[in-house]
């Protein structure tokens, strides 16, 4: 069996939602240093954009929220490449908020950001994919929390859970020309990760993942690398959990910290 080289994307044009910035641009970055083609899009341009070696990154300004913005973006990068083989649906977010008091038009926001936009965008990638002879793959960027629901999430986690299923039927619908596939993303250490796990970036949260560490962006570019390559040929409707093995749950961080504490030692402690 002859693979040459899994991660070769000589000659293929990627998009990547949300791709100037934190996870999304390092996900641009492996792509071009792939060899890849590759166009990014946000709210506004960057002071600089992601780049590998000599090759930068195209950018086009874009709310993919509007299904008019993402079928723009589409066609931008199809008009300006003569193909797309892959989008990786990066865009989304939200900041916490009370399900009780909080807004029906921060609600709409965030399904709109999280959920539909993915869907704008896919709907116009397929378009161009399916007439292809090599079809196409689509990688949406999910969260834990559409597994694992955490307080001050309830539109975010509707929103992911929602993207996961409708991975799952673009999946269906689309194959066999354009595959579509998930990434489940927990923990990941950023340049923002302070303001949201602590002025260690997050280094205190290690000893709750199985792992020992956080993920970082370099670990959710290199499985989108894979998705979206030919090693994944026959990988479509899938789950790939990037969370280094999840939460240790609280009941066993709470039974733990009381055995060690009575003999001194530190929970989880990795020597």
């Amino acid at each position: 069996m002859d693979i040459g080289n899994p991660i070769d994307f000589t000659g293929r044009a990627v998009i990547v939602t949300g791709g100037t910035k934190g996870i999304g641009a390092v996900i641009a970055e492996a792509f071009l240093a792939a060899g890849a083609d590759v166009l990014v899009c946000g709210r506004g341009e960057p002071p600089e954009l992601p780049g590998s070696g000599t090759r930068r990154a195209h950018f086009r300004s874009a709310d993919v929220r509007d299904p008019a913005a993402a079928a723009a973006l589409v066609d931008a990068a199809a008009d300006r490449f003569g193909r797309l083989d892959v989008l990786v649906n990066n865009a989304g977010g939200s900041p916490d908020a009370d399900a009780a008091t909080v807004s029906p038009r921060f609600v709409e926001k965030i399904i709109a950001l999280n959920l539909l936009a993915p869907f704008h965008v896919a709907q116009a990638a397929n378009r161009v994919m399916r007439e292809q002879d090599a079809g196409g793959s689509i990688v949406n960027i999910g969260s834990v929390s559409a597994h694992t629901p955490q307080p001050g999430t309830a539109a975010y986690t509707a929103a992911k859970a929602g993207l996961l299923a409708l991975t799952r039927a673009l999946a269906l619908e689309w194959a066999p020309k354009v595959r579509v596939n998930h990434i489940t993303t927990g923990l990941v250490r950023t340049e923002s990760a302070a303001s949201v796990y602590g002025e260690d970036g997050g280094a205190a949260l290690a000893g709750v993942i199985p792992m020992r560490r956080m993920a970082t962006p370099d670990d959710v570019a290199r499985a989108c690398l894979y998705l979206a390559g030919d090693l994944a040929s026959y990988v479509n409707g899938a789950d790939l959990a990037v969370h280094g093995g999840g939460e240790v749950p609280a009941r066993f961080l709470a039974t733990a910290r009381g055995s060690t504490a009575e003999a001194g030692e530190h929970p989880f402690s990795s020597s």
